[in-house]
């Protein structure tokens, strides 16, 4: 899709700047409220303590791809080296600019987005991980702020009783190595990537991930948007998990039944969706920056 380049004004650039930092503060200002109290969220915490991608970070609005801004001094402060570049009373991203090591990562992004993009979506997981963590009482990760909402023999009963048949490896490591044999997908660190499809709740979380590891270069409202996909992913794995979170607001997916399985596959379709639009955007976004990114030589 050919978008035409455009020129922001400096009021321009500025307005979008605080409107973005005001939407993301909805999340970023309770995080550091709770950092502050020793508190954690174990819905709403998790994309800033997994990810680690920096609030501040978060916060800060770059343009989209196509859009540069007027040279001004409020633009020479706000859009710096290396990234940005300043040439005919224009300030705008030169991806000629990167070095070696963010090409190679760029390069590994879009690998990783191209394959799982190629790949045929899988709905039958139904949120398993989350108990295959805990079984045989297991390191229960949240028992102090969300307890089992089971007993822990129903727990592992469910676990037994079910195919566990986790694609994604960043949640197949947090397993109790008891219930690691039962999965029926084979993975190992080195072939982590292989088997990542665009079903998967965490695959499609992880456009999160790809999207920062692409900034400043696509712009902010492509990270938004996968941040707030990854967000309401984060929701729906949490609620089809095997925790009490009733005091905080969310009613359990009740993955153990049959009607709650239907309803965790139909809201993770949906997601996916979402997702797949989300991962075309980042392919695009990133190949333009491949594309741009040559060498600088010696």
């Amino acid at each position: 899709m050919n978008v035409g380049r455009s020129l922001l004004t400096t009021a321009e650039w500025q307005a979008r700047a605080e409107a973005h930092r005001e939407r993301v503060q909805q999340f970023t200002g309770p995080w550091r409220e709770r950092r502050a109290r020793g508190d954690v969220h174990p819905v709403y915490d998790f994309l800033f303590q997994y990810y680690h991608y920096p609030a501040g970070k978060l916060e800060t609005w770059h343009p989209d791809a196509h859009e540069r801004v007027i040279d001004s001094r409020e633009a020479r402060a706000r859009f710096t080296a290396p990234a940005y570049a300043t040439a005919d009373g224009e300030i705008r991203r030169d991806a000629r600019l990167l070095v070696p090591k963010d090409r190679d990562t760029l390069d590994h992004a879009l690998q990783v987005l191209r394959a799982t993009e190629a790949r045929p979506a899988h709905f039958g997981c139904y949120g398993m991980h989350e108990w295959a963590m805990v079984y045989g009482g297991h390191e229960v990760r949240h028992a102090e702020i969300a307890p089992l909402r089971l007993p822990q023999a129903e727990v592992d009963a469910f676990v037994e009783s079910r195919p566990v048949a986790c694609s994604h490896f960043d949640a197949f490591r947090f397993f109790a190595p008891a219930a690691k044999p039962m999965n029926r997908v084979p993975l190992v660190w080195a072939t982590r990537h292989d088997s990542e499809q665009p079903g998967c709740i965490h695959a499609n979380m992880d456009l999160y991930r790809w999207a920062f590891t692409a900034m400043p270069w696509i712009g902010s409202d492509l990270l938004w948007a996968c941040f707030t996909l990854a967000m309401e992913l984060r929701v729906l794995d949490m609620q089809a998990g095997p925790y009490d979170l009733a005091a905080m607001g969310f009613a359990p997916v009740r993955i153990e039944t049959s009607e709650g399985r239907d309803e965790y596959q139909r809201r993770q379709r949906e997601l996916s969706e979402r997702g797949s639009a989300l991962r075309a955007r980042l392919i695009d976004a990133v190949s333009a920056i491949a594309v741009q990114g040559v060498s600088r030589g010696p």
